[in-house]
């Protein structure tokens, strides 16, 4: 449910014992290119321009097996514990690339069309205050195209995060009503004809009428579908859609931020986060796998791989170091590299949680940062700018 451009509470002040960067014994550089000692530089940057007070985690899986890793900080506020190698995490808007692979599996089975309309596969639901579903692919939703409110930006929706996080923490609220309170507004715009240019505005609704439309496809529910398709065969063993459950299974931090009056709030444990735009949990090491499989052709048939990347403009991220903006595909960001070619991420901004993947073009490489709060929420701009140039530097290593 958390996705892009979601601050979701006020900051709380507390302390934490902030470790100094660790590498693991007998690290090896991934790939023999990226110098081990670069990693927790770039991390530590990274910490820095998140803000200071935060946990941070990054993984860089390469070829043969090889793996780096470096962390700063504890597994939470009050603990001296160290952040685990491989946190369990709310991945938040990462989970789009795991939907959007399962609606490109269904098209490919042709059970849908990326062509088809939402009023086609849910009649009634896209409608009122100059919203029309029969003017919305599926390709829109997916490619956020759509011009569809984002429901999280509703003022009632911001007025539970910002102000009564704590007494509905567990709030579970479906889809279809999430939907609903969207259409209560009117779209950003309509999008054109076939053929037409098509314009860009990142809503999570999208993302909701996707999976609801995947499940009556699929003949099943979004959870079932993630952990069928994706999850069982590709094994990733710390990775789950926990649904309305709270609780994160694995090794994972404390999340928490500043709350009204300076009274700490522990955003851990929380339901918001249940659904197709945010719903899964994942782990730095899962996520390369997952990543690195989607590269290297093995979770779509090449024709929808192909669509998968076919971009339009954004303009929500930083330039990155390559000095120019990428493209957004089907749910998958495709963003340029300063040694040429071109990298696959997918952002995921949550309650105090903020997951970047990122895999290069032949799937050879991956690399994952995941950041935690303690004290405030961070300055995403200043984060992103930070993790593309790990990022870069991760995935351009083996040309240096």
């Amino acid at each position: 449910m958390v996705g892009k451009r979601t601050a979701a509470v006020a900051c709380m002040a507390a302390l934490m014992a902030c470790g100094v960067g660790e590498m693991p014994a007998g690290a090896r550089s991934a790939g023999g290119a990226y110098p081990v000692g670069e990693l927790p530089r770039d991390l530590a940057a990274v910490r820095t321009a998140a803000g200071g007070d935060v946990n941070v985690v990054a993984r860089v899986d390469g070829p043969g097996g090889a793996v780096l890793r470096a962390r700063y900080g504890t597994a939470g506020v009050g603990s001296t514990a160290p952040v685990p190698w491989d946190p369990e995490f709310r991945v938040a808007s990462i989970s789009k690339t795991f939907t959007a692979v399962v609606v490109l599996q269904l098209a490919a089975e042709e059970r849908l069309s990326l062509d088809d309309t939402v009023e086609r596969w849910l009649p009634g639901v896209v409608h009122g205050h100059g919203n029309d579903g029969s003017r919305i692919t599926v390709r829109d939703l997916l490619q956020h195209t759509s011009g569809i409110y984002d429901y999280i930006t509703d003022p009632a929706i911001q007025d539970k995060l910002l102000n009564h996080f704590d007494e509905s923490r567990y709030d579970a609220t479906p889809p279809s009503q999430l939907v609903a309170i969207a259409m209560r507004h009117a779209p950003l715009f309509t999008p054109p004809s076939k053929g037409s240019p098509r314009r860009w505005a990142y809503s999570n609704t999208n993302y909701l009428l996707a999976a609801m439309i995947a499940e009556r496809a699929g003949g099943m529910g979004w959870r079932e579908l993630v952990e069928n398709r994706i999850i069982a065969p590709l094994g990733l063993r710390h990775t789950y859609v926990p649904g309305e459950n709270p609780y994160l299974t694995g090794p994972h931090e404390r999340v928490t931020i500043d709350g009204p009056g300076g009274v700490p709030v522990d955003l851990t444990e929380e339901s918001y986060q249940h659904t197709a735009d945010s719903g899964v949990v994942s782990t730095p090491s899962d996520l390369d796998t997952f990543f690195r499989a989607l590269a290297a052709g093995r979770l779509l048939p090449a024709t929808q791989w192909a669509l998968m990347r076919q971009t339009v403009p954004y303009d929500d991220l930083p330039v990155p170091p390559a000095g120019k903006r990428g493209g957004y595909g089907l749910g998958l960001r495709v963003v340029p590299l300063t040694c040429g070619g071109v990298y696959y991420m997918h952002e995921g901004d949550g309650f105090g949680v903020y997951g970047r993947p990122a895999v290069s073009a032949d799937g050879r490489r991956a690399v994952t940062v995941s950041v935690t709060s303690t004290t405030a929420l961070v300055n995403e701009d200043r984060l992103n700018k930070a993790v593309q140039t790990l990022t870069d530097h991760a995935l351009c290593a083996v040309r240096r």
